[in-house]
């Protein structure tokens, strides 16, 4: 064989290594990926009910605060409905019965 033909030989086997390597490096990182999507599917379902869980404490004190509000709503409407009783009851020379102690 010629020195020309060796050179080709040795070209085309450093090509066909690189080609290997890459192959390789491709199936590791598919390999990899699988993986990671593998443990993914399987934290999922904890990732799932640890946030259902804090989703329904959320909801809870949501609810809460809601009825703590509206209770402090109908609180000052009974509290401005009576002092419009009071001044009604003033302008035709009434009021209400205050006991004092």
């Amino acid at each position: 064989m010629s020195v020309e033909k060796m050179t080709k030989v040795e070209e085309s086997f450093q090509r066909v290594m690189e080609l290997k390597k890459m192959v390789d490096r491709w199936r590791n990182a598919h390999t990899d990926c699988l993986w990671q999507m593998t443990l993914a599917q399987r934290r999922n379902p904890y990732a799932t009910l640890k946030m259902q869980d804090t989703m329904a404490q959320e909801l809870a004190l949501a609810k809460k605060q809601l009825l703590m509000v509206r209770q402090a709503a109908l609180h000052q409407l009974f509290e401005k409905e009576h002092q419009q009783y009071q001044r009604e009851l003033n302008q035709i020379g009434k009021a209400f019965y205050v006991e004092r102690l």
